[in-house]
């Protein structure tokens, strides 16, 4: 059973990697990599359910009968792009914390933010 659900497990387990990476850590950087692991597993999983077994390219050939839909891997591709550009605008405004604030600590800017 393991060896045929492999892809599945290893969504699972980046996902709950990525979960609590973000719900302990208290520093935006880290915070920020979790976000990342668990976007990575949800595009593992997209994947995964989107082959279809057996299935040759959509592209016209003899003897082929069953194709994959190359509808979702495109998605990802799609999703990837957006997941960097949004990567980039977080670490960039985490940069813009760090300068104002002088911390990326989580607890240290709500102290901070309480102060005012």
């Amino acid at each position: 059973m393991l060896p045929e659900l492999y892809n599945y497990w290893v969504v699972i387990v980046l996902m709950m990697i990525g979960f609590y990476i973000v719900i302990v850590q208290g520093n935006l950087i880290k915070k920020l990599i979790g976000l990342n692991i668990f976007q990575t597993s949800v595009f593992i999983f997209y994947i995964s359910v989107g082959k279809v077994e057996g299935g040759s390219a959509p592209i016209l050939a003899e003897g082929v009968s069953v194709y994959s839909n190359p509808l979702p891997h495109v998605l990802i591709l799609t999703a990837i792009v957006v997941g960097i550009a949004t990567m980039a605008l977080a670490l960039a405004l985490v940069v813009r914390i760090k300068n104002a604030y002088g911390t990326v600590e989580e607890e240290e800017l709500q102290e901070r933010d309480l102060r005012c």
